[in-house]
């Protein structure tokens, strides 16, 4: 039976952290589901067809990521695509507490699926999608912060 795990975010926009926890991910599940979480409680600065346009971008050399979409229940869509595994990842001791209510939820309601946290590389445990947006609006150097294809689109929408 393959393995596959499910990596959920908002990605708005994906930042060298995020990749670093989906590459480390792709090394260990035979597929790994990047989903976009298209939540409307939240003001994106990107629309989710953009963000898994970018998403599909920095990840094409990773031939067994798949990108895609959910609302809803994270445990419903990894249930939806055979998933037994979703990856999370901490940055801080900050991190832990939210990830940990969030984990004990999904147990309750699917016991299957379990959660695996993967600690973020310690150069990008500051990173934030927050950051890099207000870095970017006033036109701050973030080429160490996202790959060139996110730094591109995010100076075209803040010079709209």
């Amino acid at each position: 039976m393959a393995s596959i795990a499910v990596c959920p975010g908002s990605f708005d926009p994906i930042t060298y952290g995020h990749l670093d926890i989906i590459r480390r991910g792709a090394k260990v599940f035979d597929q790994l589901y990047v989903v976009v979480l298209n939540n409307s409680s939240k003001q994106p600065l990107f629309s989710v067809d953009e963000r898994i346009d970018l998403i599909k971008e920095v990840t094409k050399d990773l031939p067994n990521v798949k990108v895609d979409e959910f609302s809803g229940l994270l445990v419903e869509y990894a249930q939806s695509v055979n998933a037994n595994a979703i990856i999370r990842g901490l940055r801080a001791v900050s991190d832990f507490e939210y990830e940990m209510q969030i984990t004990s939820m999904n147990r309750v309601l699917n016991e299957s699926i379990e959660t695996f946290f993967i600690m973020t590389n310690n150069q990008y445990s500051f990173l934030s999608s927050s950051i890099v947006k207000e870095v970017a609006k006033y036109d701050g150097n973030i080429s160490s912060l996202v790959p060139s294809t996110v730094e591109k689109a995010l100076h075209q929408k803040f010079k709209k």
